[in-house]
């Protein structure tokens, strides 16, 4: 399958920092865009940062200047740097797959443009003092 796979969750001290990863599965048109989301209790999907593999980043707000998402495309990962964690990034966080697409327009998958395919089951963070 293309389900991609996340790794990494863990419960963190709030300031804290943490890596996700995410193991890419699939071929390189499929896969060409690759994000973040994280969903808390009773609280809908967020899209956190997405990157193609060209190397075009997208973040929402939230986490600008705290998180950056990085690829390796010989190794077919993506990671999640997060840092200076806060009570509000706790969540499950998701890797997701999509393409062909370019640019701008992965990063708009974050927002509802429906550009993501292949979810991961989820890895689970936890930021508490």
């Amino acid at each position: 399958g293309q389900q991609p796979v996340e790794s990494g969750g863990d419960s963190v001290q709030i300031g804290g920092s943490l890596t996700l990863s995410c193991t890419i599965f699939g071929g390189t048109s499929s896969t060409n865009c690759m994000g973040w989301f994280r969903q808390a209790p009773g609280q809908e999907r967020e899209g956190v940062a997405s990157i193609t593999t060209a190397g075009t980043i997208d973040y929402a707000d939230s986490v600008k200047g705290r998180f950056t998402i990085s690829r390796d495309n010989l190794k077919k990962m993506v990671y999640l740097q997060m840092t200076n964690l806060k009570p509000d990034d706790t969540a499950m966080y998701y890797c997701a797959a999509g393409g062909p697409v370019w640019g701008a327009q992965c990063g708009a998958g974050l927002r509802g443009t429906s550009v993501f395919r292949y979810w991961g089951q989820g890895t689970q963070v936890t930021v508490s003092a």
